[in-house]
């Protein structure tokens, strides 16, 4: 086994670190205290061609493997939490449904902009009722002279309002069970309106709203992949998008974890710096163990999808380990720095905020252990 970064991928990482440190990281307080969209940012993120880099260049994109986008996702968190998730939801939920089951003519007409940075993507799953049990959809999309009629509401979406694109899922057969699809909707849609942006813990720079859906009329021909299967379609997106937040995860925990060791060289206390003392130094050790620990686990689930080979339950064991040991870095970086750590002098409380979402976001700590349980001791576990 090699576990070096090929040459590409150590390109890449250079290349969005010297980005991330020059473009994002002076803005990252701003955008959190005023909750200011990152619009500008972004733009300059499509110019290096990061909007669409993992989706074939025929279609606007780079065509890089799935490690390279962990690494990108990963700087990018390490310098801005709300930039990284604004990235990361664009490519694994507004953009990553239609290069897997679009056709050639929702590619050329929804992919290619959004991957050329010239809107961005959304995901819409979440309704009041169903969150982590999303067949429980209860929003509809019925099929009346060749255009789906959507009338429903989804809540705690990600860039709904901001979006070029919004992938619906909803009952598009109302006597079957789970009879979910996925349906294409353009932003500007008669009918498709938005709530303001949610007040947030963390990622404030992230907008998220609910959108409402009242006869919202699009073309037969947005259904995107067959219709019935957008539960199971959702299912392998997730897949791919649990890597993304494990990768935003890693680079939010590095970030705290260089603060902590910064501060811990520097500092002194009773006479001697405060990383001479075991209560510190083993903090110290276990956020490195964490952090190796939990980018190899990335970087091996995004390896294993690039290989064309099932990643599903590796996928999600990187994202909950990564989120978990990821808070528990970012708090015991707190620590390490006292009462600066807890002010807003520093970085780390803004780091630690933005970390919290990552434990809730694309399927909770709960519903992983669920998941990878099932995998290993049946379907019979969780029910």
């Amino acid at each position: 086994m090699n576990f070096d970064l090929t040459p590409e991928h150590q390109r890449i990482r250079a290349e969005v670190r010297r980005f991330a440190e020059q473009e994002i990281a002076p803005r990252a307080r701003h955008v959190d205290e005023t909750g200011e969209f990152p619009a500008a940012t972004l733009r300059k993120m499509a110019e290096l061609g990061l909007m669409g880099l993992p989706f074939p260049e025929e279609y606007g994109g780079a065509g890089a493997d799935s490690i390279s986008t962990a690494i990108a996702i990963e700087e990018i968190a390490r310098a801005c939490g709300s930039t990284a998730l604004i990235y990361s939801a664009h490519l694994g939920l507004g953009c990553a449904p239609i290069a897997m089951f679009g056709t050639e003519e929702q590619k050329r007409r929804f992919l290619r902009p959004a991957a050329e940075g010239r809107h961005l993507g959304a995901f819409a799953l979440t309704e009041p009722h169903a969150g982590s049990d999303a067949g429980a959809t209860r929003t509809t999309a019925r099929l009346e002279n060749g255009e789906w009629v959507i009338n429903g509401a989804k809540m705690w979406i990600t860039s709904a309002s901001v979006a070029g694109h919004l992938i619906v899922t909803a009952v598009t057969d109302p006597g079957e069970r789970h009879s979910i699809s996925a349906i294409i909707v353009p932003a500007g849609t008669p009918g498709l309106s938005f709530g303001k942006p949610e007040a947030k813990m963390g990622l404030r720079g992230s907008i998220t709203n609910a959108v409402t859906f009242e006869d919202v009329r699009v073309p037969e021909e947005n259904l995107l992949g067959r219709r019935g299967r957008g539960l199971q379609q959702f299912l392998a997106v997730l897949d791919g998008g649990r890597i993304g937040i494990g990768a935003m995860a890693i680079g939010l925990a590095q970030a705290a974890f260089e603060i902590a060791s910064a501060y811990a060289r520097e500092r002194t206390a009773f006479g001697k710096l405060i990383g001479a003392y075991e209560s510190v130094s083993n903090m110290i050790a276990d956020m490195a163990v964490g952090l190796e620990a939990a980018r190899l686990l990335v970087y091996q689930a995004a390896w294993l999808k690039d290989q064309g080979r099932q990643y599903s339950r590796e996928a999600a064991i990187a994202k909950l380990y990564a989120s978990e040991v990821g808070e528990k870095i970012c708090r015991d970086a707190i620590q390490v720095l006292g009462g600066y750590g807890y002010s807003s002098e520093y970085p780390l409380e803004r780091i630690y905020r933005d970390q919290r979402l990552l434990t809730i976001g694309e399927g909770t700590s709960e519903i992983l252990r669920v998941v990878i349980a099932r995998q290993i001791l049946g379907e019979f576990v969780g029910r």
